[in-house]
């Protein structure tokens, strides 16, 4: 009876110890390796692209304001419109200026028909004064009236001037060439000098692009804008999409902003379409050769995340460091490598989502990998 019930926990004695020593032995042989696939840090001279973030500018814009006060009495161009320099655009009530500007000049020729008859008389004094014919008084009090009289008259001009100038400028007219925006005010609406915006204007062809370079780089920018040619340099693209037209380096700003540390640039294209806009985001694509060897690696190996780039290094105990990288121009599959790799160095190119620093890795063939 009791042989009976000593075997069955012989039995379950020993199933627990060899569960216990496999398990032991899988703790000593460690975390399994991660099999992944590796490339080498190489060093070669770069043709490539750099992309730069840009705004479209427009090289002349303006707001209309009005500069007389009114009412708003034409409305010559439809919001949006193309427009020739000197195009009237709006018109202020004309009528007061009009008058203003008539009274001025009646004024005017009063003024310049008393001064003739001054000039006469003081003529005259001087041949009678000369021969002791009238009391010199009289002549000095002529000549004194000579000179206000001519005071008179500058004082006429002066207000035809101003009259005639604020009659002009009951008229708004295109100060140069380019698109109008959204008018700002109706027909009836009562506008003040210098306040009450009407609308704005900006050319539109050749228009620019500016966009921010680091400091670095600020030498290969003098040198772009000193080329004639560069049409195969400065190339554009907005919406998935190339723009037609190559570009030319025309400014580069005076300063370096201490906050960024970068500088910025400004690119001039032609617009004949009108498919660049003020205010668009663009990229500026910058075609680039290195003049000595640069650090590259395949742009498959990069993790980007929170505006960061980051590579994952095979350490010579077959484990991998994570570590972040400041990368240059992208070339083909391959992107230059600014800082944070020596060359020769081995990094991670597949199988990178199950990777952590410190992680046991097994480097394969692309093939087996795949597998």
């Amino acid at each position: 009876m009791n042989n009976y019930k000593i075997a069955p926990l012989l039995l379950v004695a020993a199933t627990l110890a060899g569960a216990c020593g496999n398990k032991q032995q899988k703790q000593a042989a460690g975390p399994q390796a991660i099999p992944v696939t590796a490339d080498v840090v190489t060093a070669e001279i770069v043709t490539g692209i750099d992309v730069y973030p840009g705004s479209v500018v427009p090289l002349n814009e303006t707001d209309l304001r009005a500069e007389v006060n009114g009412y708003i009495t034409g409305i010559f161009v439809a919001d949006g419109a193309s427009v020739s320099k000197g195009q009237k655009l709006y018109e202020i009530d004309r009528t007061r200026y009009e008058a203003a500007a008539q009274q001025a000049k009646a004024s005017l020729a009063i003024a310049e028909a008393n001064l003739d008859r001054i000039k006469r008389d003081v003529e005259r004094y001087r041949k009678l004064a000369d021969q002791d014919a009238i009391a010199r008084q009289t002549l000095d009090y002529a000549e004194t009236d000579l000179n206000n009289a001519e005071a008179q008259v500058a004082s006429a001009q002066a207000a035809v001037v101003t009259a005639t100038t604020n009659l002009n400028r009951s008229t708004i007219i295109a100060p140069f060439s380019g698109t109008i925006g959204i008018s700002q005010v109706r027909m009836g609406a009562l506008v003040g000098a210098g306040t009450t915006l009407l609308n704005t204007i900006s050319s539109t062809s050749p228009i620019a692009v500016d966009f921010p370079v680091n400091q670095r780089s600020i030498q290969q920018f003098v040198d772009l804008q000193k080329q004639a040619d560069t049409d195969s340099v400065i190339t554009l693209s907005f919406g998935g999409k190339v723009y037609p037209h190559a570009g030319k380096i025309t400014v580069i700003d005076r300063a370096v902003d201490a906050n960024t540390g970068t500088i910025t640039v400004r690119a001039t294209f032609a617009n004949p379409d009108g498919l660049l806009r003020a205010g668009m985001n663009t990229n500026v694509r910058v075609r680039t050769t290195s003049e000595t060897e640069q650090l590259v690696i395949p742009y498959q190996a990069v993790i980007e995340q929170l505006g960061q780039s980051a590579v994952y290094v095979v350490t010579d105990s077959s484990t991998v460091d994570e570590r972040l990288v400041e990368l240059g121009a992208k070339v083909a599959e391959k992107v230059v490598v600014r800082q944070g790799l020596s060359l020769g160095e081995t990094v991670v190119t597949q199988g990178l989502i199950n990777l952590r620093s410190g992680a046991k890795v097994t480097v394969q063939q692309p093939a087996e990998t795949e597998k």
